[in-house]
């Protein structure tokens, strides 16, 4: 008769509640509605967890997968991280010489005159450029004509820390000038395709097959400004039809790619948030950090960086409470490397979405998405997750442990049981 009883409850009990599906299903009250959600957690060997909520593409009813080609922002400065690095190892850039010598025309803080900015202050967003003007200016355009006094802060380089993209379109240009490569197949030469990820800046070198699982990102509004929860999803980027745009990159005058002066206008492609890839292979991004630069291979391993070289990689330039002062991102970042997002790992830190979290990688935001790829070297864990879309402004709904919005403490926790 008991095991009767305890069959019937078991039978008449609710499937385990998943807290992913249930930030796209509105049934979470501490976040707004989403739009879609991926992740996926791996070791270093292995996906050990993969799964999406939502639509891709709403209007065609398609799905969202692990394997949907997602625009991931910020996180795009990471793979960019891991590209500069290869090349000081060849012994192509050097981190903390002038990068004027290798651009080719002089950066200078106007305020500091004398004072070199270094590719390793790029990397950390301690250069003393804002983004100020903007960041990412047309094919046509010389990016050292585009640069004014007022991109440059307060603090002189190496003086003060200070998120800015422009920093990245910058380091794409040193990028082209040092070995004569256009970023967007640099990138793929040096990373994506050793990796055998099938992504791209921009779409370039992103196969068509690609293309037709791209994700669209949406919010309940036309933009940022405005939201309104009742209302329909409105698709911010991306919304392709299966069909890459006629000019990868903004153009004033058509699209003649061929012309272009390599080193002249590093932000074409979107260095500092292009990077259009899936959940999965971005976990393959995180795995070939976790693994010291190597990750298995079908014919053995793929080794793309030493392992003193990661490590180095990941080693705080600027560090929030330290000697130098910095803007932290509203309290997402206390903690910056050459390349990567360290998170502090304090207790109690803004940074914290799971207690004392002392992980590192980058987060990303634009467009209504919300992502992030983050290694956990203490439990030996990748975690990347992509929310494609919110019905209300994700930052207005009360803060739970973290000064990141509220879905992405949720979707962190889960992601690190």
């Amino acid at each position: 008769m008991r095991l009767i009883l305890a069959l019937v409850l078991l039978l008449a009990s609710p499937a385990a509640a998943n807290p992913l599906a249930d930030l796209v299903a509105g049934r979470d009250a501490r976040s707004p509605r989403l739009s879609g959600v991926a992740a996926v957690v791996a070791s270093r060997s292995r996906i050990i967890r993969a799964e999406a909520h939502g639509m891709a593409d709403i209007a065609n009813g398609r799905p969202l997968t692990p394997d949907s080609v997602i625009r991931v922002a910020s996180i795009s400065k990471l793979v960019v991280a891991i590209a500069v690095w290869r090349l000081v190892e060849q012994g192509k850039l050097d981190l903390d010489a002038d990068v004027s010598a290798t651009l080719g025309w002089r950066l200078r803080h106007p305020a500091h005159p004398d004072t070199p900015v270094t590719l390793r202050q790029l990397l950390s967003h301690t250069s003393g450029i804002v983004d100020g003007p903007g960041y990412s200016f047309p094919l046509e355009d010389r990016l050292q004509d585009r640069l004014t006094a007022e991109h440059w802060g307060p603090g002189g380089p190496g003086g003060r820390f200070h998120y800015a993209n422009l920093n990245y379109g910058l380091i794409a240009s040193v990028m082209e000038t040092a070995t004569g490569e256009r970023f967007d197949r640099l990138m793929t030469r040096l990373v994506l395709a050793p990796l055998k990820i099938d992504a791209g800046y921009n779409w370039q070198g992103a196969s068509d097959a690609a293309v037709a699982r791209a994700a669209v990102l949406y919010r309940k509004g036309r933009d940022e400004t405005s939201w309104d929860s009742a209302g329909p999803w409105v698709p911010q980027v991306d919304d392709l039809n299966g069909k890459r745009a006629a000019c990868p990159v903004s153009s004033r005058a058509g699209c003649d790619l061929a012309g272009y002066r390599l080193g002249s206008n590093g932000t074409m492609f979107s260095p500092q948030g292009g990077l259009r890839i899936s959940l999965t292979d971005l976990a393959r991004i995180g795995q070939l950090l976790l693994r010291g630069g190597e990750v298995p291979d079908a014919s053995g391993h793929v080794r793309l960086l030493k392992p003193a070289t990661v490590k180095a990689m990941h080693a705080p330039v600027w560090q929030a409470g330290g000697p130098v002062p910095g803007d932290d991102y509203e309290g997402q970042m206390l903690c910056y490397a050459a390349g990567p997002q360290c998170l502090s790992g304090r207790a109690g830190g803004t940074d914290q979405p799971v207690a004392e979290a002392a992980w590192w990688g980058h987060l990303g935001e634009a467009y209504g998405l919300l992502a992030g790829l983050w290694v956990d070297e203490r439990r030996g864990r990748v975690m990347a997750y992509a929310l494609t879309g919110s019905a209300d402004d994700p930052f207005k709904a009360p803060k739970l442990k973290s000064a990141f919005s509220a879905p992405e403490d949720i979707i962190m926790a889960e992601l690190a049981k």
